[in-house]
């Protein structure tokens, strides 16, 4: 077991970073991390849904991904950079199965959190979040049973009652569970963050429990820059701050040096996307939130047009930091015999192998309209609508490692792939098609812009020229 004081001078006199929602991603942490956070929390997760995951090592990727099934993305991904500085924060309102999860990772974080201050209908509706307010035996139940059945650090954070006597009788209740410390947002679950936070409360708190106290809720109201930490501290009496939304914006919020810029952050924040490979919806995502109110500039809109993480490396200049790990991807896959040596092949050249045909490219979505009537399965369709054969039919698989995937199209006894493999179902199979309609001759529907570089200064989207398929 881990002792109670050892353990709390782990959450004394340090500034955490938090992010909830939806920035709770690998990248995301260790990028907080490098720029001065001592302690990463992961986003929100269900026990329900976690409790379903299975562990797996990645060895492409060199990380522990907790996965649902072999070909869904990682609930939860962490890595040896992180291991003594993530927190895992889990949303519950079942001890045991609190436990469940928390067993789960007890050897992959650093400590175990719960979040009893969500105030999202998701979470109150299953008694979890700010639902467990307004009930302190369940409140004891949880932590008490994690406490005594993990050998890690474990944590909780509440949001404010009505009133103060009742917030710190809870925090009391809370305090006799043994856990190490406690987060206090200051704000009441009606409140959001438009909503000034009550600093003179949490203050209140701390002067009340013996454990520390982490004061959150200072983003964008008092929390700007490094500075600013300090004064929330002084503000809230707190031992350590816990940052959300500024650091979702600018993440060198914990940089003593001063805040970057934000094409620095980005790019910095690409780097630890590009090497562990992280999907591009979310590195989209937490993009624009650093970008703000500049997503009407034209590298906002071209990160909007976006539809692959290349495509957002392109933008900033870092397509060749891209292309090498990638590389270096492929290569590991080959040594580690989980794909041939063959899909390495740089020539989009055709290889026959028994009976499937195969080439080696990858499509590239900017030179295919794919929203349009007329993509390569459209096509392929109405060719053997004409040719009166069977329709297409498509077999695709999920590569574990990366969840990327590979289609193969069969059409009359004759089956077509590519050796790439794609990001998603749909691209996959398009390649297929895209494979069988070369092989026979046949126009793909392929469009290339007239200029293939990147525009720097125009709003507008470069203009397509229809290619033949001899192109």
């Amino acid at each position: 077991m881990c002792d109670k004081k050892e353990a709390s001078k782990r959450y004394t006199g340090k500034n955490i970073l938090a992010p909830m929602v939806r920035i709770g991603t690998l990248p995301s942490r260790l990028l907080a991390l490098k720029y001065g956070a001592d302690l990463a929390y992961c986003e929100e997760l269900i026990d329900f849904r976690f409790a379903e995951c299975h562990r797996v090592e990645n060895p492409i990727l060199g990380t522990v991904d907790f996965l649902q099934d072999k070909d869904s993305r990682p609930m939860f991904q962490t890595c040896s950079e992180e291991r003594d500085k993530v927190v895992l924060q889990i949303g519950t309102a079942d001890a045991q199965r609190a436990l469940q999860v928390a067993k789960l990772v007890e050897n992959d974080v650093s400590g175990i959190d719960v979040n009893m201050g969500c105030p999202k209908e998701y979470s109150t509706k299953g008694g979890m979040g700010a639902a467990l307010l307004r009930n302190p035996e369940k409140v004891k139940e949880i932590l008490t049973t994690l406490v005594k059945g993990v050998s890690i650090p474990v944590t909780c954070k509440i949001r404010l009652l009505p009133k103060l006597e009742e917030t710190i009788e809870l925090v009391k209740l809370i305090e006799s569970t043994g856990v190490v410390a406690i987060g206090v947002h200051g704000r009441l679950k009606e409140e959001r963050p438009r909503h000034p936070v009550h600093s003179n409360m949490i203050k209140k708190i701390a002067e009340t429990v013996s454990i520390p106290v982490i004061a959150n809720g200072g983003s964008d109201d008092i929390i700007k820059q490094y500075k600013d930490i300090e004064r929330f501290k002084q503000l809230t009496g707190a031992s350590s701050v816990m940052i959300a939304r500024s650091a979702q914006w600018n993440m060198s919020v914990f940089r003593k040096e001063g805040l970057l810029s934000t094409d620095d952050v980005v790019k910095d924040y690409l780097k630890y996307a590009i090497k562990y490979n992280n999907h591009f919806i979310n590195c989209k995502f937490c993009i624009q939130e650093i970008l703000r109110d500049k997503q009407e500039s034209p590298m906002g809109k071209q990160l909007r047009s976006s539809s692959s993480l290349r495509e957002i490396c392109c933008i900033w200049g870092m397509e060749e930091e891209y292309d090498a790990a990638e590389k270096r991807r492929n290569e590991l896959r080959v040594k580690l015999g989980l794909v041939d040596d063959k899909s390495l092949e740089p020539d989009a050249k055709r290889i026959k192998r028994s009976d499937i045909v195969e080439m080696n490219f990858q499509i590239k979505r900017c030179e295919y309209d794919l929203k349009k009537n007329k993509t390569p399965k459209t096509i392929l369709y109405e060719y053997t609508l004409k040719e009166e054969l069977k329709p297409p039919f498509y077999t695709t698989e999920c590569r574990s490692t990366d969840r990327h995937f590979q289609s193969i199209v069969t059409v009359n006894g004759k089956k077509y792939k590519t050796t790439s493999w794609e990001r998603n179902k749909k691209l996959a199979e398009q390649s297929a098609a895209i494979v069988c309609l070369r092989t026979l001759g046949i126009d793909d529907g392929r469009m290339a812009p007239i200029d293939r570089k990147v525009p720097s200064q125009s709003t507008t989207r470069p203009k397509f020229v229809k290619l033949s398929s001899t192109t």
